[in-house]
């Protein structure tokens, strides 16, 4: 049995030093906006080379108030992908807006700089790109449109961490980059946690504000805000994770490379040249797709899809409008891609072996012997 992924696995080449972080948080006796969050935002700030880092519940608060805090809402357009985790459009509607998705390039699974511009109106006030598979996405040409349209650039890093273009941390381009910490994540809590980077100290300080009900001093309230802070037991295992997080994109990378190398039968990731992609996710593209997946599931290999159904077409969000063949780069892609095992502590021999496993199938799609 190989799983598409086993948290397991990381906890024990961690655990003495998870075990301290959660003793440390605890013997404390303060576990909200304390001492290890503050640590925390400094050491993640630290490690993209930016200048305020800030905790907050989650990914998708992260985009939402980074929006909010942009002064993103009510009567603005925002534009993003369908090819994205839901919360990336659930957390544009939270902050008040309205998402206009557009597609993607069809080589790196980014949002289409050209699709971008063409979505353009007067009421368009920020772009979000996401960072999807920890591949960055193109951001010269958005950054200029960004800038061309006095846009606010707020990038999706999610699956990012660690990920760079030309050598710098992606989050770092846009006015905010924001991340979730979900347990899956390339540097993951143990629940549910996000934070956003940013140079700018105005927008920083209001999101320290908006995480916590709009508050300036206690009881004291400048404006509306919401209950959304990452709790000191979450940064303290964080605080862990971080100083390991460039080893263990190392490592992913390593796998990716082998897989790149052993394959056969299926379409591997393309790499920008620019770009140093983080390998959240190793996502391949077969035709046959469906039957790819049932047979490795035989054989004991665990897959998932990143993603199947696009958010445009998710019954949820019927009401925006787009119809099947909207977006059409992204829907041919998703009728194509599926995840393989990728995660720190899956071995070579396993990369092996379902590289195998894969090509096996391809012979016999092809019409081979098996």
């Amino acid at each position: 049995m190989i799983p598409f992924n086993d948290l397991k696995r990381l906890e024990q080449q961690l655990r003495g030093e998870l075990d301290e972080a959660a003793r440390r948080a605890l013997r404390s006796g303060w576990y909200i906006l304390g001492p290890e969050l503050e640590a925390f935002e400094a050491e993640f700030a630290a490690y993209h080379g930016a200048a305020h880092a800030v905790g907050v519940a989650n990914g998708t608060d992260a985009i939402e108030l980074a929006l909010r805090a942009a002064g993103i809402g009510p009567g603005d357009e925002v534009i993003t992908v369908s090819h994205t985790a839901v919360a990336t459009v659930c957390a544009i509607e939270r902050a008040g807006a309205t998402p206009v998705m557009v597609d993607i390039d069809e080589a790196s699974y980014t949002i289409d700089p050209r699709a971008a511009e063409a979505a353009l109106t007067p009421r368009t006030r920020a772009l979000v790109p996401v960072h999807l598979y920890g591949q960055p996405a193109d951001l010269p040409p958005l950054l200029a449109l960004a800038e061309r349209h006095n846009l606010a650039l707020i990038e999706d890093c999610a699956q990012a961490h660690g990920a760079r273009w030309n050598g710098r941390p992606v989050g770092t381009f846009g006015r905010a980059g924001a991340f979730s910490f979900y347990p899956t994540k390339n540097l993951g809590a143990l629940g549910d946690a996000g934070a956003v980077i940013t140079d700018d100290a105005e927008l920083a300080a209001r999101l320290r504000r908006l995480r916590h009900y709009g508050q300036v001093s206690r009881y004291e309230h400048l404006e509306r805000g919401q209950n959304s802070r990452l709790d000191e037991l979450q940064a303290a295992l964080l605080r862990v994770k971080l100083a390991h997080l460039d080893e263990h994109n190392r490592t992913r990378r390593a796998l990716a490379e082998r897989y790149n190398a052993t394959l056969t039968g299926v379409a591997t990731p393309v790499v920008r040249p620019e770009a140093e992609h983080a390998f959240h996710l190793y996502v391949v593209r077969s035709p046959r797709r469906d039957a790819l997946i049932a047979a490795l599931g035989r054989t004991g290999i665990g897959t998932l899809i990143h993603y199947r159904t696009p958010v445009h077409l998710q019954p949820a969000y019927s009401d925006l409008g787009y119809g099947a063949g909207s977006l059409p780069v992204t829907e041919r892609i998703v009728r194509e891609i599926v995840s393989l095992p990728l995660f720190v502590g899956l071995t070579e021999a396993e990369v092996d072996a379902v590289a195998q496993a894969v090509g096996k199938q391809a012979l016999v799609f092809a019409g081979g012997e098996a």
